[in-house]
């Protein structure tokens, strides 16, 4: 892959996660920060009570993820029912947050937290989970409806890493600051 490609990779990339809505990318940047343990995901992201519960309830649920990327099968027919098993566990703590709101942001956060391997499994992990009665019928509608045809029925996916990793940005750091004296 040239460096072209690779830049024009990146800006795809960077734009699609810009048109996310502000607490989606938040919760992806806060899940990539818990998955790959990059900061303090308390510290950064717990502005309540609450936050700081659903933190250590994902902490918990991504204490495995280094053996769910392991995990991946190369073949339809090797290890399945144990790595969907808990690739679809997983997807239910996600979209029970209630921060992904579409497949396309499913998609963004599982590439760059599991690989590239994983992404012929997360159309059925999606709409497996956005079809449970667990989540309210008016945002399995949601849910399901946000899958295009072309990505619940694509017959290959591409196996190049992503390039755009975002990641946690202090609000002061976009302040301009007085000079020293």
């Amino acid at each position: 892959m040239g460096q072209d490609s690779t830049g024009e990779q990146l800006i795809a990339e960077m734009r699609v996660f810009a048109a996310f809505d502000p607490a989606e990318q938040r919760y992806i940047r806060r899940s990539l920060d818990i998955a790959f343990e990059r900061h303090d995901p308390y510290e950064r992201y717990a502005r309540t009570s609450r936050e700081a519960v659903s933190i250590r309830q994902q902490v918990m649920a991504y204490k495995d993820i280094a053996e769910l990327r392991a995990a991946i099968p190369t073949h339809v027919d090797q290890n399945v029912d144990l790595f969907f098993g808990r690739l679809v566990r997983l997807t239910v703590f996600d979209l029970c947050e209630g921060c992904i709101s579409k497949f396309d942001a499913y998609r963004f956060l599982y590439e760059r937290m599991l690989g590239p391997g994983v992404r012929l499994w997360l159309p059925a992990s999606f709409c497996a989970v956005a079809a449970m009665p667990k989540l309210a019928p008016e945002r399995r509608a949601r849910l399901l409806k946000s899958i295009s045809e072309d990505d619940a029925t694509a017959s290959g996916w591409s196996s190049r890493r992503p390039q755009f990793v975002p990641t946690f940005v202090a609000d002061k750091a976009l302040v301009p600051q007085p000079p020293a004296h």
